[in-house]
């Protein structure tokens, strides 16, 4: 399955959906990055 990374923009029913589903999916909330204002640049960076 898919391993995910979903920031703040990302509805949390749809990560609940994903992790039903057997996707690994972690949110920015959980990672502690959120409303850091962080570049995409810099999110994409953590995500891989």
């Amino acid at each position: 399955m898919a391993r995910l990374y979903a920031d703040e923009q990302y509805p949390y029913p749809v990560v609940e959906l994903l992790r039903n589903l057997g996707h690994d999916v972690l949110t920015v909330q959980e990672a502690g990055k959120a409303n850091q204002g962080i570049s995409d640049s810099d999110v994409l960076a953590f995500a891989k």
